[in-house]
């Protein structure tokens, strides 16, 4: 009877663990809680959604950057004991309220803020799936990984483990200064941002396996500041070796966003301590972040600029490129059609041709001329174009061309070059009285300090990231359309094979040609019917690469 029951006993033991084990297993139970074991810990997420991707929100990646880590390069992460939930957004970076389109998911703001975010369709670690990391844009002074718009399961559902992250902004992301640099044992300070981004980085290289991800197939991606941010991790030699390929998105630290040099950055560090009566980096250290946020509320746009430190870039990005010493791997990249309005040319003053010639001589002097050839208006309609052309180019266009031709000259894969073109539709009727903001943004209200746009005459700063992240349905301000859901199916169609193969080519997409070093430039125009066309603005970009 005793052999009997211990018999009993071990048997039940044993289908116990099998149910347990299968309970646990990935994608065994859609309610189930699921675990992966990270290098630091056990992390636990939602489990399986209705879509079949598992989400895992607000994953440490480095050390919490506060007291004596606040302006230092970021850390690695401590390990814990147990399981760690991993079922929200951690905090989203120290940062004022900028930009009116966007809005966050994550828990409050803090300094401690370095955490990134998992969708994986995988349903074990055993799959070696393509990743896909996105960096937020936002002027390296806002943005957030948990806002909707960079939701990854749209593109984990295709097959893709998708990663956003947070990383540090403004004041304490990118100031740099004499004592810093002084206990730096690379003698280097500021860019902790895209120091943050390297880190991310190398976590997803030694952790994303166990998610199911490939960390030999790692695509970085970003728009604006994160366009930057992708340029600017391809050239430093802390991160351009875990690449495989890269997504601009409007933007580059060649010169929208430029490194500058250490010395000036410093000053601009001191400059911030004197205005807080800081007379020491400890000072400074010990001061409240509510009281240093207080000082930066109206800091001017780059009032803390990337540097060229020594460490996280060894010589200026430029240079780096010119000589092909960045990551050589297939890139994909453009701009908007509207990425800044005619306004930021001709201020308050009608868009006549006498107004136009006037601002432009005004810019260019005695090369007025040929600026006036390759950007011509004899009429007010065609000032409004060749105003809004030249505004977007001399913010934006021109930085995103300078990438893109120098990579394509030297950095030995295929690139891919688009121009964005859909318009976002009208408001919905739910909006009232929204009007466009900056950088694509909404203005609600009577916010008189807002700063707003004439009515969008293309596609417009940030305008597209909704459609080639598979995130229209996120965005309630905009009456979206078929024709804007066939747009946005035929982009991450494309954004999908680049990810998975290094090339935006697949079935059912209009044929997009690479341009290659020597070889004729031709992009993909992003619209309702995408096709190719030839370049015929180069000469625009030549010419104000002279400047």
């Amino acid at each position: 009877m005793k052999s009997s029951l211990g018999v009993f006993l071990f048997g039940s033991t044993i289908l116990l663990t099998a149910a347990l084990l299968v309970a646990g297993a990935p994608g065994s139970n859609a309610e189930a809680p699921d675990r992966v074991k990270t290098r630091a810990g056990v992390v636990e997420g939602l489990g399986r959604g209705a879509s079949g991707v598992r989400v895992f929100k607000g994953i440490p990646y480095a050390a919490a950057p506060l007291g004596e880590l606040r302006w230092r390069p970021p850390l690695p992460v401590k390990s814990w004991e147990g399981v760690r939930r991993a079922e929200k957004f951690g905090p989203r970076c120290m940062q004022h309220p900028v930009f009116g389109d966007m809005n966050f998911r994550s828990d409050g703001m803090s300094e401690d803020c370095l955490y990134l975010n998992v969708w994986t369709p995988a349903k074990s670690d055993r799959e070696k799936l393509p990743v896909l990391v996105y960096f937020y844009g936002g002027g390296f002074i806002a943005g957030d990984g948990s806002e909707p718009r960079y939701d990854g399961e749209s593109m984990a559902r295709r097959g893709i483990v998708a990663v956003t992250l947070n990383y540090r902004l403004g004041l304490f992301g990118f100031m740099a200064h004499p004592e810093l640099s002084k206990e730096s044992p690379q003698h280097a300070s500021g860019n902790y941002g895209l120091l943050d981004q390297a880190a991310a980085l190398r976590w997803v290289h030694e952790n994303i396996a166990a998610f199911g991800g490939d960390p030999g197939r790692v695509t970085i991606a970003g728009e604006s500041a994160g366009s930057a941010s992708v340029s600017a991790q391809m050239a430093s030699p802390l991160s351009r070796d875990l690449i495989a390929g890269a997504i601009g998105e409007s933007g580059s630290v060649l010169s929208t966003m430029p490194a500058v040099p250490l010395a000036q950055a410093e000053a601009d560090g001191t400059k911030l301590a004197a205005e807080v009566g800081a007379a020491s980096l400890a000072a400074l250290r010990a001061l409240p972040t509510e009281r240093l946020m207080e000082a930066t509320a109206k800091q001017p746009f780059g009032r803390f600029p990337i540097a060229v430190d020594g460490y996280f870039f060894k010589e200026p990005p430029r240079e780096t490129y010119a000589a092909g010493r960045q990551a050589h791997v297939p890139l994909l990249v453009g701009w908007n059609s509207e990425e800044m309005t005619w306004r930021a040319l001709l201020g308050g003053d009608e868009p006549t041709p006498e107004n136009f010639e006037k601002a432009v001589r005004k810019l260019y002097g005695a090369r007025a001329d040929e600026a006036l050839k390759l950007y011509p208006a004899k009429t007010s309609e065609e000032v409004l174009e060749a105003a809004t052309d030249l505004a977007g180019d001399r913010f934006i266009g021109y930085s995103t061309w300078k990438w893109f031709d120098l990579h394509a000259q030297t950095g030995g894969r295929k690139v891919f070059r688009y121009l964005y073109a859909r318009p976002r539709p009208p408001m919905t009727p739910e909006m009232g009285d929204a009007r466009p903001g900056l950088a694509g943004g909404v203005v609600r209200g009577q916010n008189s300090g807002a700063v707003t746009m004439p009515p969008a005459r293309g596609a417009v700063h940030s305008a597209e990231i909704e459609y080639a992240l598979g995130n229209l349905a996120t965005n309630k301000v905009y009456a979206w359309t078929k024709d804007d859901f066939k747009v946005s199916e035929v982009m991450q169609g494309y954004f999908e094979n680049f990810v998975k193969k290094g090339d935006p080519n697949g079935p059912g997409l209009p044929k997009w040609p690479a341009v290659t070093k020597g070889g004729s430039v031709q992009l993909m125009r992003l619209d309702v019917d995408s096709r190719v066309e030839d370049d015929k603005h180069r000469a625009r970009y030549l010419f104000l690469d002279q400047f």
